[in-house]
């Protein structure tokens, strides 16, 4: 007689016995397809509310009301790179068209030396547009760009200045790491080799300095202009200067991996896996595996979540699947952050939210800003993320 088994029954005894394989990606658990229809629904709704592109959505404000701000402002690019993927997603001509008319007001910025957000801005915009379109206004807006984030380099430090902020002397935060993708972009497509030097050189200085023994990462590091000697690790937005940010870490883990795939360097990927080693074992203290705001809170349970973070460290997580041995960790822990985003915990009803996509994200919590609230980055680092997995799904993982 031939003995059946149910199928979860073969999966508990795989399981005991430790032969269970680890699943082949599919797009089936993660309901890419539902995420990207809210997108088209909330995305639609917004543009016939809010038709000027020269403001671009942020956040939500304590009133309810939604935050909008100028090019200026170092999340402005976000919302028309949320376009571009919707674009990417869908392959409509009407969305690329949308995203373009929001890309394009972001110009401006190409010449702002005040900032070293210049790649947030507008490599999420133009960038993603340059990808989709070769349009070669976009490249020249890049170029021009990364040759005005580069003023921002101080030889004697080895790396760019993040904020003018006066209480800081020379200050480098880890959100700085994100910005380097553009330089190591305009290098190869310009052949300038200066732009890849000064986006290594401040990698370099970064990862001297960043991380602690248990692999846990500062937010701020502040230099001596004068001599580049390393003044204080503290922090700006997370809760305490011995503690970990979320979202920072989440940089941290997405920054190594690119800089990773651009230069082959190891000591990159080794960033990466440590950052998203202590990111993981953080988030499986917590069921749905979305971090609270700082790692290290005395409060917790009693503070807020972060899906922008975890948002940010799921896009990391799977493009480090790729490159890192024990991919299939990374791959794991990403799915499990998307799958609770994907819930109706985190993903916004039609109509609601002011048209983003995530809730419950932290902004500054130190500042009392944004705190249990959408945010542009979230919803961009989340369509990426969906991105990579669908377009994952066929890899053989390490």
């Amino acid at each position: 007689m031939i003995q059946t088994f149910k199928p979860a029954l073969v999966l508990l005894l795989l399981l005991l016995s430790g032969e269970a394989l680890f699943a082949q990606p599919t797009t089936s658990g993660v309901p890419v397809e539902r995420v990207v229809a809210l997108a088209e629904k909330q995305y639609l709704a917004y543009l016939q509310h809010y038709p000027d592109s020269t403001q671009h959505p942020r956040s939500t404000k304590e009133d309810g009301s939604i935050l909008l701000t100028s090019s200026r402002n170092w999340t402005s690019g976000f919302f028309a790179g949320s376009l571009w993927y919707v674009a990417r997603f869908t392959g409509q001509e009407a969305w690329r068209r949308r995203a373009a008319a929001w890309t394009e007001t972001l110009e401006p910025e190409k010449n702002v030396t005040t900032t070293h957000d210049l790649g947030f801005i507008l490599y999420s915009s133009y960038g993603q547009g340059f990808q989709q379109t070769h349009n070669p206004k976009y490249r020249d807006v890049l170029l021009q760009a990364s040759t005005t984030l580069s003023r921002r380099f101080s030889p004697v430090v080895g790396a760019i200045r993040s904020w003018d902020f006066p209480q800081y002397s020379y200050p480098v935060i880890v959100d700085n790491l994100m910005n380097l993708e553009m330089l190591l972009w305009a290098s190869k497509a310009s052949g300038d080799s200066t732009f890849a030097h000064i986006a290594k050189s401040h990698a370099n200085t970064d990862l001297r300095y960043r991380f602690r023994k248990d692999n846990s990462s500062y937010h701020v590091l502040d230099f001596d202009p004068a001599t580049g000697k390393l003044l204080r690790q503290m922090t700006h937005q997370g809760f305490a200067d011995n503690s970990c940010w979320a979202r920072g870490q989440g940089w941290a883990i997405y920054g190594y991996t690119m800089l990773y795939r651009e230069t082959g360097n190891p000591q990159y990927l080794q960033a990466a896996t440590r950052a998203a080693d202590y990111f993981i074992k953080q988030t499986n203290k917590i069921a749905d595996h979305i971090p609270y705001w700082d790692f290290n809170d005395t409060a917790i349970p009693q503070v807020p979540r972060d899906a922008s973070a975890a948002a940010v460290a799921a896009s990391g997580m799977l493009e480090l699947s790729k490159y890192a041995k024990g991919g299939k960790k990374y791959y794991s822990a990403a799915v499990a952050m998307l799958t609770s985003l994907c819930s109706d915990t985190y993903l916004a009803a039609p109509g609601t939210n002011n048209y983003f996509l995530l809730k419950h994200s932290t902004g500054n919590k130190p500042s009392k800003s944004e705190v249990d609230a959408p945010l542009a980055y979230a919803d961009y680092y989340f369509l990426e993320a969906l991105w990579r997995y669908k377009s994952y799904s066929t890899l053989t993982l390490k």
